[in-house]
């Protein structure tokens, strides 16, 4: 069933209604986010997305349902991974607590258009040409080679090749000045290191959307159910953010289970495109079964990395801490006497 104009409008609008909401909050209320007041709205937004679910399961039937939970939650896994590229961004940059939230929030949003985007082209390409699956298996199999054979190590975000053309050709100040992301000095107008961190966010947004859009669609090809998944997928992930501080070094094999998700859907994809091109033999994995494999993987996943560093605490991984070796100290070097 393709939902009318009107619950498309409703819908995005209450979602940017919400997005929008936490963002001026972060902005004019800037504070460290303890874990009680981060689990409670995290808590909120699951309820919501599970609520959302069954309204769907009900209006549009026992397959969109299970098509939405299935989405839901592979794309809340990958979130979870982004969420640990920015605890390094954030990191890395040594952006204070303070201003944590609010740059996460824009980030988050980022994420959510970026998304948005490339769900229209999504589903326009695969409404026009089957073939398209194939092209999203191979990349999401692609992807999960990448991921199992990265070791769960994330690459430096300093080293972003965007980020270090903004280093060079950008005025740029040393110091964080009050949450602005321009400032002017004697006269000259700067960048401060939050504009260079918003930089490194939205590069890693647009990677991730990447991955993100094909895995879902190699569940559902529902544009109003994709989007809505990815929505609440992103919903409250600041909040994550602040109350998963420390767990999230100890989910060692996150990228792990994410490459045997992401390997899964790719080959899901490969078959149901093979049948959609002739090929009648070649078997169809259900949605249900789609389900099950993503909740067995993920809990596996989880429960594994905490009962591992439990045992060794040494795996953990962590973060690097203050400055040392990033674009701040290159900002420095350049913009020597500017603060």
């Amino acid at each position: 069933m393709e939902e009318p104009l009107w619950v498309w409008v409703i819908t995005i609008a209450v979602f940017l209604t919400v997005y929008i909401a936490e963002f001026i909050y972060a902005k004019k209320h800037p504070h460290v986010v303890k874990f009680k007041e981060a689990s409670i709205w995290v808590s909120i937004y699951i309820l919501a997305a599970v609520l959302f679910g069954a309204g769907v399961w009900i209006i549009k039937g026992h397959d969109s349902g299970v098509e939405f939970f299935a989405g839901w939650i592979t794309e809340y896994s990958l979130s979870i991974d982004n969420l640990f590229v920015f605890v390094i961004i954030l990191s890395a940059f040594a952006v204070p607590a303070i201003y944590q939230q609010e740059v996460l929030q824009i980030g988050i949003i980022g994420a959510l258009v970026l998304r948005f985007f490339f769900i229209i082209i999504g589903a326009a390409a695969v409404n026009r040409f089957s073939w398209v699956f194939f092209v999203f298996g191979a990349f999401l199999i692609y992807t999960s080679y990448k991921l199992a054979s990265s070791h769960g190590t994330e690459s430096d975000p300093t080293q972003n090749k965007v980020l270090k053309i903004a280093e060079k050709y950008l005025p740029v100040t040393s110091v964080y000045h009050e949450g602005s992301f321009r400032v002017k000095i004697d006269g000259k107008k700067y960048f401060t290191p939050l504009f260079i961190v918003m930089i490194s966010i939205f590069t890693t947004d647009i990677l991730f959307a990447l991955d993100s859009i094909p895995a879902i669609f190699g569940l559902t090809d529902d544009p109003y159910i994709v989007f809505t998944a990815n929505a609440f997928a992103l919903l409250g992930l600041r909040q994550l953010y602040f109350m998963l501080d420390g767990l999230l070094d100890r989910l060692i094999y996150l990228s792990y289970g994410l490459a045997i998700v992401l390997g899964f859907i790719g080959v899901k994809l490969i078959l149901h495109a093979a049948h959609e091109n002739g090929f009648e033999n070649a078997p169809d994995i259900s949605t249900p079964v789609s389900l099950a494999v993503i909740l067995v993987v993920m809990s596996v996943t989880v429960i594994a990395s905490l009962r591992q560093t439990k045992l060794h605490p040494e795996l953990a991984h962590r973060p690097g801490e203050g400055v040392s070796g990033s674009a701040i100290r290159d900002i420095k070097r350049d913009h020597p006497g500017v603060e």
